[in-house]
């Protein structure tokens, strides 16, 4: 049929999820989110395009009294191209995606089954998510229909999330299948002829980690929005009763807002934005500054993290006398959102995303789609958006100059502020609707399903472990910044083998301090980064912290009476703030005056638990007891169960120095066989390289034959003592 009338029949397969053709769930829970709107509003968007014959939108069928008895209608019709199919596999009860992995054979057989009975076979079976991979796999491979995969969100990413939050990699895989989650995936992408994603950044952080990914298959498509709900502004929008509410502590409501919407999470790197208003008096002038952050009734009541984004907001309006200026609204609700919007545009304001990290950027489409020019993030998504739309300014996110020029640039010039907006409403039609979306998606499927455009595959091979089995750790000030050839040559190094190597930046810097230099020396996204001396794990690519860790330091931790002790002690002399974190104390220490040994003798007295560390003669440390660099490699070696025999460690300073300690593979470049490292010259396992910098890093790596053999030519005789073996699985 297809063939013949030029049309295409189209599979959708949304496997896990409660999902209808109205009132979606979304919230529900885990499994009902942002995956389930985006393929009913696919299907629907291709329902509508005139060369699509029928799209089915198969699922589980679900008989279940705690749910609706909508999701046990075998078929429930959209339109006249549109069903929602729903198949039979394993209990009739609701079940999380995480226990459906042994019904999806059934699930497929099923569906086969259903196929035979309807005597018409779609051209194209579209996957989403893991489990839909695996069926769609089996069904590409049984019936020769071509495969289209989209991951959505892919289990070696979630693996580090869910490690963040403290499970072990044990609990993990008994909790959510995920070795077999990543092995579907795998086979998804052996199997599939194009693989969707929203943006470039996540076809380099996310799919290039799995062996069967390759270029050629990857096609970015981002999803489109709903133009029916972000429009531009009508011209009531500042006589609403919502206007009035949002700047009633505002002393000139009348002035442009600038407008930021997120999460008060620190990764959305709001502070930022307050700092870069507050450090310059013409953005003042000319706007105010409204921040949507979520809801809150009580800010102690929020989570932890929560909580510290709202101190640190504070902090910096009351720092830079922003009463009047700033506003924080308590509370909104979700429908109020597009509105807020038009009444930012009204007011020819600016939309602003100063995220330290932002994957896709829907809070930018959705601007631009309600007439704002926006300010972004020059990570991730937004490079793409802005790219496609030619509708505002990327920033580093990282300098508040940088974010206060542009916001200035769209205020001061009407002429290209203007062009913006009217760049961005066409955009988002061209690039970001719906409609715009099934264009470009059928302009993809359909050679492929014609057979006219089939995938040259290139010969891949699976690795024996199914995660990576070792690292590479370096301190960032005393090694990564000294030779730009050599840097160049270790960056290759590491691309070429970040399948089964983690590549881990230690620091005594704070996050955002540790970004900016990554940033200005153009070194990659670390997988895990050690920040401020150890008290602090983030995982790539969404920088993730690691609650767990948190958690586990903060016994005896109490740092009012610290400073209340130190900054009485002569010879000491509080570094700046931005030095300074929750589990971190940072001093400039005078050696002539007092030394660290004094320094603990005191704070014993006092009955203070803590890790007191110097580096490079003048900064002193004051760590809860159970952190340390040292320490927080020691914790992401046992929840990555990686053995410490597979971690090289390239330490800098005297702070590096219980990293670099044990049974990991060590070294000193040349230009730090200074006083702080040399008595290490005669431990096991260090390497004092012969080259200084990133030179002396390759050199120890090829010394320690670190992507074969990995083992230190010294000690071959030796058995390894770690308490994991190569596979990564705990001894037995």
């Amino acid at each position: 049929m297809s063939q013949s009338t030029r049309q295409t029949y189209i599979a959708l397969l949304n496997i896990h999820g409660l999902i209808r053709g109205h009132n979606l769930e979304l919230g529900r829970d885990a499994d009902t989110g942002g995956q389930t709107l985006y393929v009913l509003e696919l299907a629907q968007a291709l329902s509508r395009h005139p060369q699509v014959s029928q799209v089915d939108l198969i699922t589980r069928l679900v008989v279940d009294e705690q749910v609706s008895a909508d999701y046990a209608q075998p078929i429930e019709v959209l339109n006249d191209k549109l069903r929602i199919v729903r198949i039979t596999a394993g209990p009739d009860e609701y079940l999380a995606k995480e226990n459906l992995w042994d019904y999806l054979d059934v699930f497929a057989d099923n569906l086969t089954h259903f196929f035979r009975g309807e005597q018409i076979w779609p051209d194209i079976i579209h996957s989403h998510y893991a489990d839909g991979g695996y069926v769609g796999e089996h069904l590409a491979n049984q019936l020769g229909i071509p495969l289209i995969h989209t991951g959505h969100s892919l289990g070696r990413v979630k693996r580090a999330r869910l490690l963040a939050s403290g499970l072990s990699s044990q609990a993990i895989d008994e909790r959510y299948n995920m070795s077999r989650r990543i092995e579907a995936e795998e086979m998804a992408l052996a199997t599939a002829e194009r693989v969707i994603t929203s943006t470039h950044q996540e076809i380099e952080e996310q799919y290039e980690l799995y062996d069967y990914y390759q270029p050629e298959q990857m096609r970015v498509l981002p999803p489109g929005t709903d133009l029916q709900q972000f429009k531009p502004p009508s011209g009531e929008e500042l006589n609403s009763a919502l206007f009035h509410d949002l700047v009633k502590h505002l002393k000139h409501p009348d002035k442009p807002i600038i407008l930021a919407l997120s999460r008060p999470d620190a990764r959305k790197n709001i502070t930022a934005l307050i700092e870069a208003f507050g450090q310059s008096e013409d953005l003042q002038q000319r706007a105010n500054l409204v921040i949507i952050a979520g809801n809150r009734v009580d800010i102690d009541e929020l989570e932890e993290g929560a909580q510290e984004v709202f101190h640190e907001l504070l902090v910096a309006i009351d720092r830079y006398d922003l009463y009047g200026k700033v506003a924080l609204p308590k509370h909104h609700q979700r429908d109020q959102v597009p509105f807020i919007y038009r009444i930012a545009a009204a007011s020819h304001g600016v939309f602003v995303n100063p995220a330290l990290t932002e994957p896709f950027g829907l809070t930018l489409i959705e601007a631009a789609a309600s007439g704002l020019p926006i300010v972004a993030t020059e990570d991730g998504g937004p490079r793409d958006i802005i790219g496609n739309c030619h509708n505002g300014l990327l920033i580093n996110p990282l300098e508040p100059e940088s974010i206060s020029e542009a916001i200035l640039r769209l205020l001061q010039d009407e002429t290209f502020a203007n062009e913006c907006i009217q760049n961005g409403l066409q955009g988002v039609r061209d690039h970001y609707s719906w409609d715009a979306h099934a264009e470009r998606y059928l302009q993809l499927i359909r050679p492929i399903a014609e057979r006219s455009e089939v995938l040259v595959r290139q010969p891949l091979q699976r690795r024996h472990e199914l995660y990576r089995d070792r690292a590479i750790v370096t301190c960032l000030d005393q090694n990564l910044i000294g030779d730009a050839s050599a840097l160049h040559k270790l960056v290759s190094v590491l691309r070429q083998n970040r399948k089964s190597t983690l590549f881990v930046v230690a620091t005594g810097r704070r996050l955002d301090s540790a970004l900016k230099l990554l940033k200005n020396f153009g070194l990659p996204e670390p997988d895990i980064l050690i920040t401020s001396s150890g008290t602090e794990v983030y995982y790539a690519p969404k920088l993730t912290v690691d609650t767990a860790w948190a958690r586990h330091i903060d016994h005896l931790w109490s740092p009012h009476q610290l400073r209340q002790i130190l900054d009485d002690l002569p010879g000491l002399k509080k570094q700046p703030r931005h030095e300074q974190s929750r589990f971190k104390l940072s001093y400039y220490i005078n050696p002539q005056v007092i030394d660290a040994e004094e320094i603990n003798r005191v704070l014993h007295q006092e009955e203070q638990s803590v890790h007191v560390q110097m580096s490079f003669g003048q900064y002193l440390d004051v760590l809860p007891l159970r952190a340390s660099k040292g320490m927080a490699l020691r914790y992401v070696a046992n929840q990555w169960q990686i053995p410490l025999e597979r971690i090289f460690v390239a330490g800098g300073s005297g702070a590096d120095e219980d990293m670099m300690r044990g049974n990991a593979l060590s070294a000193v470049v040349q230009n730090r066989h200074d006083e702080e490292l040399s008595r290490l010259v005669d431990v096991e396992r260090i390497y004092f390289a012969k080259q200084p910098f990133e030179a002396g890093i390759l050199e120890a790596l090829d010394y320690y034959d670190f992507f074969d053999r990995c083992h230190d030519p010294r000690e071959t005789d030796k058995e390894p003592t770690s308490q994991f073996n190569h596979s990564g699985e705990e001894e037995l």
